[in-house]
């Protein structure tokens, strides 16, 4: 299901002569121009820009015909982002250009689709030697133009699935912390030993001296590879590339598939690819945002935070926490509620949340959310009860028995969660019990 919303622009985006223009529509006034300047690295940045485009319009999981998609581009004080998901919503990527690889200013600040369409990546592929490329974000175009000429207007998809997807995105990379850094030179030799595109095997990166080495089961330390051939739209940067980082959250053995983030730094730009943790399944339907979504809190105190987030590089929490009178805790699902409405985003490098504007109101995660729609029914329903230390949810003529685990964490016997086994967020038995016990 895709959410339609058009964007009106004043000119057509455009590339010639070396000037990229990438047209925007958002931020804090009408059709606002948020960056112009050069970037310091063009044949990097042209890479980097055709890596983000090259998965938006590839679908890993039962490969189709190639879809043109829409990256998000965001500029914020001293950075730029670009972000896009894959076609099957299983790979997320971003391209975030910092101070060092851009000659210019974050005049305004932004969020916007760019059109990214087969012209345009024939045009970045063709940017070579000392070619300038010269970008502005900003009100000038509707279409895109290149020196072969123009491309048609057009109203501008993001699908709801990419909304979605980054909200679930924010809250596993929140997960993660740093797991391996290898030069380049040896990056792109376990590159090339990965296994071909259409492998969907499940393995795992273990840091070994200066590179990394596969294994097939998790350990202390691993972090989690699956459908290696989604790691390719790498490749093209690598030969710009210094360092590959590699995160994930803590495992061990037996720990079941995990989502990771495989980073390349030039020095002044950071492509990253984060994985979901198996090939078929795509980050929309993971759930981790739903046990945040739960309360009753949740809303208002979104609608706080949203009045106090700044165009700051990053999020400081505590500092948030403080100004809006709430806890860390409150603040951070309340980051996760304005995620399901594309506002927030969190980078691993830095460790700390970001801050992105898109046309959507966080109203609509009950919406997007069928389990959590579910719960709040049967809590309105008076669905669950108790029976001693289990708590019982009755729907229709089922009764299912729901226990809590000491981390937090919920069983029940419903088919959902036997099928899961919590991998994939609570059930919404569990969400209607977490309701209840937080409210009594």
């Amino acid at each position: 299901m895709n959410a339609l919303q058009t964007y009106r622009y004043l000119r057509p985006s455009a590339l010639s002569d070396g000037d990229l223009a990438l047209q925007t529509s958002g931020g804090p006034s009408a059709n606002p121009r948020f960056f112009v300047g050069f970037l310091t690295a063009p044949r990097a940045a042209a890479s980097g820009l055709l890596a983000v485009a090259e998965v938006a319009r590839t679908r890993y999981h039962q490969p189709v015909n190639p879809a043109s998609l829409d990256p998000v581009v965001t500029g914020s004080r001293n950075r730029l982002r670009f972000e896009s998901f894959s076609g099957c919503c299983g790979v997320y990527a971003r391209l975030d250009v910092s101070p060092a690889g851009f000659d210019g200013d974050v005049v305004e600040h932004g969020t916007t689709n760019v059109d990214v369409n087969a012209p345009l990546r024939e045009a970045l592929a063709r940017v070579g030697g000392l070619d300038p490329l010269h970008l502005s974000v900003g009100p000038d175009d509707l279409t895109v133009s290149t020196m072969d000429g123009p491309v048609v207007e057009k109203k501008v998809p993001l699908p709801a699935r990419w909304l979605r997807g980054f909200a679930e995105v924010h809250v596993l990379a929140a997960e993660m912390t740093l797991r391996a850094e290898v030069p380049a030179t040896e990056a792109a030799a376990f590159l090339r030993r990965l296994p071909s595109a259409g492998d969907r095997s499940v393995l795992w990166a273990v840091p070994a001296g200066r590179t990394l080495r596969l294994t097939s089961r998790p350990g202390p330390g691993a972090i989690c590879l699956a459908g290696a051939g989604r790691l390719a739209a790498l490749r093209g940067l690598l030969r710009f590339a210094t360092t590959l980082r590699v995160y994930g959250p803590s495992v061990g053995a037996g720990s079941p598939a995990a989502a990771s983030v495989w980073e390349l730094d030039t020095g002044g730009m950071r492509l990253s690819l984060t994985l979901s943790p198996e090939p078929y399944r795509g980050f929309s339907g993971e759930g981790g945002v739903l046990a945040s979504l739960a309360s009753d809190d949740v809303t208002d105190d979104a609608a706080l935070v949203s009045v106090l987030l700044s165009w700051d590089p990053t999020i400081d929490v505590p500092t948030l926490a403080a100004q809006a009178g709430l806890t860390d805790e409150r603040v951070r699902a309340a980051l996760v509620q304005l995620g399901t409405a594309g506002r927030v985003g969190y980078d691993v490098a830095e460790q700390a949340y970001f801050h992105r504007v898109l046309p959507y109101d966080a109203g609509r995660a009950e919406r997007d959310n069928p389990r959590l729609v579910g719960a709040r029914t049967l809590v309105e329903a008076g669905a669950v009860g108790r029976d001693g230390d289990v708590a019982t949810v009755s729907h229709g003529t089922e009764v299912y028995r729901v226990r809590r685990l000491p981390d937090g964490g919920y069983t029940c016997t419903c088919r959902w969660w036997s099928r899961h086994r919590g991998e994939r967020g609570p059930c919404k038995h569990a969400l209607a019990v977490s309701m209840v016990e937080v409210s009594a």
